[in-house]
């Protein structure tokens, strides 16, 4: 957190200057974004375990919730630095590096494959066998 204020995203700038405002909103809009912002936030934390775009929809619920809360902002704050340095990160790799992915990607579904050639299908994979049972 060494970066210079000017260094963060825009964004967290926007958010700060949508907070200004959200203030002069009335109660009622504002516990309706508090409602909103919780079930956003439910639903992407839910979507962790359950099929969905977790990683999505987790920032946008934080970003309603921190019109209202100083804990919800810090928390996309720091969630948005760290995509821009995950970011930064994924440019700066070497081929080597991508390659060496590549591989080990390869030879997982590779043991994959041959632990079902040899084992089977466990009954427990959906679509597959496991329901009809």
């Amino acid at each position: 957190m060494s970066e210079p204020e000017a260094a963060k995203p825009s964004l967290i700038e926007r958010l700060r200057a949508q907070q200004a405002t959200h203030r002069h909103r009335s109660k009622f809009v504002r516990l309706g974004f508090v409602i909103v912002g919780f079930t956003v936030l439910l639903a992407g934390i839910a979507m962790l375990v359950l099929p969905g775009p977790a990683l999505a929809v987790i920032p946008v619920g934080l970003a309603i919730l921190s019109l209202e809360f100083a804990w919800a902002a810090r928390l996309l704050e720091v969630a948005i630095e760290k995509a821009e340095q995950a970011k930064q990160s994924a440019k700066e790799t070497t081929a080597t590096q991508r390659i060496i992915v590549a591989i080990a990607v390869v030879l997982g579904v590779a043991a994959i494959a041959v632990a079902v050639a040899i084992w089977g299908v466990p009954s427990w994979v959906p679509f597959v066998g496991g329901f009809n049972r």
